[in-house]
């Protein structure tokens, strides 16, 4: 399949790299084991989505912890998980040709997370991939998280292109609903969600479980 734009738009995590399990498993230590829930797993996985204060926030109320609180628990969940998933980190098949494609094509690129920055450091650090993002929008820079379209359209404004020439590339619903609100295709990474997740929304050019298959238009 031939991708055509003037930019693209990355999520992070399911994205780039395959690691939403190692996130499940770090969000569900820290609900249970330290804060005495008994959420199961699938459980956790469909609320885990957004800022992780409005992922705490979901499972306890809104007024249930300090925002001190929430930011240490927020830390504490990161660095499990980054210890867990460290030995595994590796980018999804077929994405550094695919990101050296296209920047040799002048494809301007960003990444648009709702990640904190030092989960988006974790990676962009470690897997060496600073020259193909000049523009990264994290959690820490937005007022509203996905589906609201205000991560995407920063991107696209820090990199000087118009939100219909952009083109998102995500793994979640609430991700591909968010460029839908943005005025953007999508093309979906199937590692975290079935292809039946995606059924209503209409912005989607084509679904794959890596990189393999995509090739610059």
């Amino acid at each position: 399949m031939k991708i055509t734009a003037k930019a693209f738009l990355f999520d992070l995590n399911g994205t780039v790299i395959d690691d939403m399990n190692y996130h499940t498993e770090a969000w569900q230590n820290i609900l249970n084991n330290d804060l005495g829930a008994n959420f199961t797993r699938d459980e956790v996985k469909v609320q885990m989505y957004g800022k992780n204060e409005e992922v705490l926030s979901r499972f306890f109320g809104k007024d249930h912890f300090t925002m001190e609180r929430m930011n240490a628990l927020s830390f504490e969940k990161e660095r499990r998980y980054q210890q867990t998933y460290l030995p595994k980190l590796a980018l999804i098949d077929g994405l550094k040709d695919f990101l050296t494609h296209a920047k040799a094509a002048g494809i301007k690129m960003a990444i648009g997370s709702a990640a904190i920055p030092f989960n988006i450091d974790f990676v962009l650090d470690n897997l060496q991939l600073r020259d193909y993002f000049p523009v990264v929008v994290s959690a820490d820079d937005v007022n509203i998280s996905k589906p609201h379209p205000e991560t995407f359209l920063q991107c696209a404004e820090a990199l000087g292109v118009d939100p219909k020439d952009c083109m998102v590339f995500e793994d979640a619903p609430k991700g591909v609903e968010s460029a839908q609100n943005a005025g953007m295709q999508t093309f979906v990474l199937t590692t975290t969600h079935p292809i039946e997740d995606f059924m209503k929304y209409s912005n989607i050019l084509g679904y794959g479980k890596d990189y393999t298959g995509l090739s610059i238009g």
